[in-house]
């Protein structure tokens, strides 16, 4: 090849590689080229951090969760933004009060309260072995170690050890309760929720929201908790008969009727509030805000 040649073949190979990257470019900017690039990583990637807007999130690129974020830029932040304002409109928002989080995954819900500014303190609750050093790195790099106290344990009846199964797919999905196959069992320490607290030195009193989801361990968590349910703290959760049982199902419905009258459903399509006593035992699983 002549250097005419030479140079000419160097010429169109930059062009054509310009023109290739400003398609990739184009195609990685929408959801569905950000979802074939997050699907497509392979396992030597093991953490991944995105520019969110208003905060960064550091997530596994092999984690159902972390590939929400990536692809639409957060995880169900609507459902904190949907719970903050029912709170506000029914009056129940304590600003100067602490946020209780029993199930702090990788942070995503607890960067949303945190940026919302809902409530002074946070405290974090999360056993996955996985999850907890992503927790500890998004707090950190949103500069919310001020605001967000961090702990790394389950909620349980007793304090010790139990066993605690993390699902290979979705981090989220982990959990003390129930074994799925292929997920890889561990063992977490546990501490009942008031012994939490009291660690912390924070008074049941100044909790004004606990928010839990965790995959099925909610009665005993809640079996740990009851100061605050006695004082009727408004609690969040996902509520999962599908998990529970038809037994355990009723008995937990019993048991949170001895705490709260009423409560707020969110079903798919709507919000509906109703007795404790009615809450549906058929449904596979909702969220449920208990109302003081």
């Amino acid at each position: 090849m002549t250097d005419r040649g030479w140079v000419q073949t160097k010429f169109w190979r930059k062009r054509l590689r310009k023109a290739r990257n400003a398609i990739a470019i184009r195609l990685f900017n929408t959801r569905t080229g950000r979802r074939l690039l997050i699907e497509n990583i392979g396992p030597r990637v093991v953490s991944m951090t995105v520019d969110a807007g208003d905060h960064l999130m550091t997530f596994s690129p092999s984690d159902y969760i972390g590939r929400k974020v990536f692809r639409k830029g957060h995880f169900e932040r609507d459902h904190v933004d949907r719970l903050i304002a029912v709170l506000r409109e029914r009056g129940l928002m304590r600003s100067q009060g602490y946020l209780l989080e029993i199930g702090g995954n990788i942070g995503t819900q607890t960067v949303y309260f945190a940026l919302s500014g809902a409530y002074a303190r946070i405290v974090s609750v999360e056993p996955d072995p996985r999850n907890f050093p992503l927790l500890q790195t998004n707090i950190r790099q949103n500069g919310l170690e001020g605001i967000v106290a961090l702990v790394n344990c389950a909620a349980g009846d007793t304090a010790g050890e139990i066993d605690f199964f993390m699902n290979a797919s979705n981090h989220g999905k982990s959990s003390a309760f129930r074994k799925s196959a292929g997920d890889k069992k561990t063992s977490v320490p546990v501490k009942p929720v008031t012994q939490i607290l009291e660690e912390l030195s924070i008074d049941p009193a100044d909790i004004g929201l606990v928010w839990m989801d965790i995959e099925g361990y909610e009665p005993v968590a809640c079996r740990s908790m009851v100061p605050l349910l006695s004082k009727r703290v408004p609690l969040y959760m996902e509520f999962t008969p599908l998990f529970y049982g038809p037994e355990q199902t009723r008995q937990f419905i019993k048991a949170l009727a001895g705490f709260y009258e009423n409560c707020l459903v969110f079903f798919e399509e709507e919000e509906q509030e109703m007795k404790v006593v009615d809450l549906p035992g058929s449904v596979a699983q909702y969220d449920v805000l208990f109302l003081p």
